[in-house]
């Protein structure tokens, strides 16, 4: 059995990587061929072309990659027409996706969407994209299953794989050990996974974290970064800087750990700091085209997935066009001088935890594929 596995960005990579470990554990003959990135190589998933390589956002950006991408449309293709995988499974990232579905359906290959893009809550019409090229979505959130099935859309919740991954990654206790050793209280920054969340995000993470120092002169700063270059943008915007603070990369989980609260932007690391019952505030910087046409567009109260699955506000949230780091301070400077408040939203984060928080979703997600193209050889060899 052969299945083509697709993800476009480091979070997609991951829980591809773990998709592909458990399909393998399941039927160890399964072969994994796809586009992803360096985890889902290591999990032993053939890549056909390094895709996570191509995480980028916004109409401009998109533009001037547009060849790369239809080169890899054309690769994906070409093996879909001469090798025949007996499954596409794809892992958010719309866009390139939604093509992938339409030559796969073209070609008669069964698709799966693992980890769907939340066009439920800004994109809604492209349900029919869904329903024209996917044979069935495999949903993380809990509320999606009925959203899809009163659209007419084959799916199952199978829980967010970050769950698994969150559970799965040992901690640095090393790390741990030595940054308690120093003392003082640390807040987390997290600029995201993509190089140009970080060039955007950073400087409003940075100036929160330069109010807060002002009033509070026990405070350390962590940032957590992603690549080495990610690191290597936020020490260059650090320059001469006399803040307390220090760049990591691969250390987001033990930062978050460590962490009285955190600055964060908007992401699935939402799901890992509400793992460890840890406030925190979320940011996410825009152009003003994509904020007007994100005003026009967004149907939910939210972008934060905690705020999704809590239904209410739990982590506070500001998507703007410019620097809103008095409002991510004053949260935090709340948290800081009224523990009282701040142990109460930790309760309800490890209560919303205990219900939400399941791992073995990229189990359940791998035995729904295996089982499905089983029946489906089954049926035509009866037939």
């Amino acid at each position: 059995m052969r299945i083509f596995v697709s993800a476009g960005e480091p979070s997609g990579d991951l829980h591809g990587s773990n998709l592909v470990r458990a399909m393998r554990r399941l039927a160890p003959k399964v072969e994994c061929v796809g586009l992803g990135g360096p985890l889902m190589a290591q999990a032993g998933c053939r890549l056909l072309y390094p895709l996570c390589d191509l995480s980028v956002m916004g109409f401009v950006r998109v533009l001037a990659n547009l060849h790369r991408f239809l080169g890899v449309f054309s690769l994906a293709d070409r093996y879909f027409r001469h090798h025949r995988p007996d499954a596409v499974v794809l892992i958010d990232y719309p866009g390139l996706h939604w093509w992938l579905a339409r030559r796969a359906r073209f070609h008669g290959i069964p698709v799966f969407y693992f980890v769907p893009p939340q066009i439920w809550a800004w994109a809604e019409w492209r349900v029919e994209k869904m329903r024209r090229f996917v044979d069935h979505v495999l949903c993380s959130l809990p509320f999606e299953e009925k959203w899809y099935h009163d659209r007419g859309v084959p799916a199952t919740y199978v829980g967010h794989p970050y769950f698994d991954a969150v559970r799965s990654r040992p901690l640095d206790t090393e790390f741990l050990s030595e940054q308690r050793r120093r003392g003082g209280r640390i807040i987390g920054l997290l600029p995201g996974s993509r190089f140009q969340e970080v060039s955007t995000n950073f400087p409003t993470l940075k100036r929160t974290a330069e109010l807060l120092a002002e009033e509070f002169s026990d405070l350390r700063f962590l940032v957590a970064c992603y690549k080495p270059e990610h690191r290597t943008c936020v020490l260059k915007k650090l320059k001469e800087t006399r803040l307390p603070i220090e760049a990591h990369v691969g250390k987001t989980a033990e930062i978050i750990r460590l962490a009285e609260a955190c600055a964060a932007v908007s992401g699935s690391v939402s799901l890992e700091m509400m793992h460890y019952g840890t406030p925190a505030v979320i940011t996410y910087r825009v152009g003003s085209l994509m904020y007007a046409l994100g005003k026009r567009l967004i149907k939910v109260n939210s972008i934060t997935l905690v705020n999704l699955l809590a239904g209410k506000t739990l982590y506070p949230e500001y998507v703007s066009t410019g620097c809103n780091a008095d409002q991510l301070a004053g949260h935090i400077r709340g948290w800081l001088k009224d523990p009282v408040e701040r142990q109460r939203l930790v309760g309800e984060l490890r209560r919303l935890h205990a219900q939400v928080g399941h791992p073995g979703a990229c189990e359940r997600a791998a035995s729904h594929i295996l089982d499905a193209l089983t029946q489906k050889k089954q049926a035509r060899r009866a037939a």
